[in-house]
């Protein structure tokens, strides 16, 4: 955690975090930087004539790998400000999933904690949530239990279900107070902080428009990944004086040979390490 004055934060916002286990919504990009991003994402599902999560090898997962705005996406710098204020200088991206829900196609997530997976100690992993199109709960936007990040760590179980985004369908074992949920609502542009141990969940898309968020896993250099292989990460802000992780490469050009095979190699690192966790874990 970070002491000094805080860059785009109030110190309230940072006490309510604390407190709270989240923050939204926090304004992010423009207009058109939204636009702009949006056309990217789907003018590539309409070269490649399908949805970003029907596609193989985890496209989904880690996609700031295969496009350069994906990956400026992850160091746009009042995400990194807010996310700074949280977590220190040094930043580095563990993990990145885009979590799209097609109007009316009963997509939805089960209660659970992002860092159930993980494996990174100490527990400083904050979730950046980008929302490309409204996330509402109409449109199926993630609801959140306030302050149950302070419980730690929960035992989950498994349940199966083809509707489930989280592909193991990782339920929370422990009973939850439906009534006591907190909408995470963030109009396109917007973004959302949550942290690796709040209880979270969210419902099919009931809406017109596709929900499109990308759902960003910052932690601190100072973290390790205690799972049984090297894991890598991208470095998008200070520098690395542990080296904790494999370096990972700014792609150069969308979708290339290159890209794609250095996306290839580093998800089979991932996934392999994380077993049936797929790229299921990021938010929902």
């Amino acid at each position: 955690m970070t002491d000094s004055l805080p860059r785009l934060l109030t110190p309230d916002q940072v006490d309510a975090y604390r407190r709270d286990g989240y923050l939204c919504p926090i304004d992010g990009l423009t207009a058109a930087e939204v636009a702009q991003l949006r056309a990217d994402l789907e003018a590539f599902e309409a070269e490649q004539g399908r949805t970003l999560g029907a596609m193989p090898r985890q496209v989904r997962a880690k996609t700031h790998l295969l496009f350069p705005w994906m990956a400026d996406l992850v160091r746009h710098p009042r995400i990194l400000d807010a996310v700074e204020d949280l977590i220190g200088p040094d930043i580095l991206v563990f993990h990145l999933t885009c979590w799209v829900k097609e109007p009316g196609d009963g997509a939805f997530v089960s209660w659970h904690q992002d860092g159930t997976y993980f494996h990174l100690d100490p527990a400083e992993h904050v979730t950046a949530w980008i929302g490309l199109s409204d996330s509402t709960p109409e449109t199926g936007c993630v609801h959140v239990l306030p302050g149950s990040h302070r419980l730690g760590q929960i035992a989950h179980r498994t349940e199966a279900n083809a509707a489930n985004l989280l592909s193991n369908g990782q339920t929370v074992e422990t009973a939850i107070d439906e009534a006591a949920k907190a909408p995470l609502i963030v109009r396109a542009g917007q973004f959302s902080l949550h942290h690796t141990y709040i209880l979270h969940q969210s419902s099919p898309n009931l809406g017109r428009d596709r929900r499109i968020g990308i759902g960003i896993s910052y932690i601190p250099t100072r973290v390790r990944h205690t799972g049984p292989r090297r894991l890598s990460a991208s470095l998008v802000r200070g520098t690395d004086s542990f080296g904790h992780f494999e370096p990972e490469h700014r792609p150069r050009a969308n979708f290339s040979v290159e890209a794609r095979a250095h996306h290839a190699a580093m998800c089979d690192q991932f996934f392999g390490t994380h077993g049936s966790v797929r790229s299921s874990i990021a938010a929902a």
